[in-house]
């Protein structure tokens, strides 16, 4: 079995990646407004309908969903800038764990992915 990334899927996968990075971004931008008191300097912006108790309710559930969803694409856009640095850095497709290739079926299919199989599912005792 061949383990290593043939230079044209590598930059496939990096074109994949900075392309997904700008629709994250962009959906960032949709839903968060800058806040100093938050680390990553955004937070989830408050949607105002009205004053109605209705659309206060709304207002609440909005804003709930919207909060999650930023701290699921902001995690998500970590694991790409990481997958992006460790291709600047000569680094990616090898497991942060054992120092062995990750199998390019696992990078195809998981672009972030940082380990091989055989050491996450160790990490989440599926041995």
């Amino acid at each position: 079995m061949e383990n290593t990334l043939d230079k044209k899927v590598l930059e496939t996968i990096k074109k994949e990646l900075l392309s997904r990075r700008e629709q994250i971004v962009s959906s960032l931008e949709d839903i968060s407004q800058p806040d100093i008191h938050e680390a990553d300097n955004l937070g989830s912006k408050f949607p105002e309908y009205g004053d109605k108790p209705d659309e206060n309710a709304q207002e609440i559930s909005d804003y709930s969903t919207n909060s999650a969803a930023e701290k699921v694409l902001e995690k998500t856009l970590e694991d790409i800038d990481g997958a992006l640095k460790r291709m600047e850095n000569g680094t990616y497709g090898v497991c942060k764990y054992c120092g062995q290739m990750i199998n390019p079926k696992r990078l195809q299919a998981r672009p972030v992915a940082s380990a091989c199989i055989t050491c996450k599912n160790e990490l989440q005792g599926n041995e």
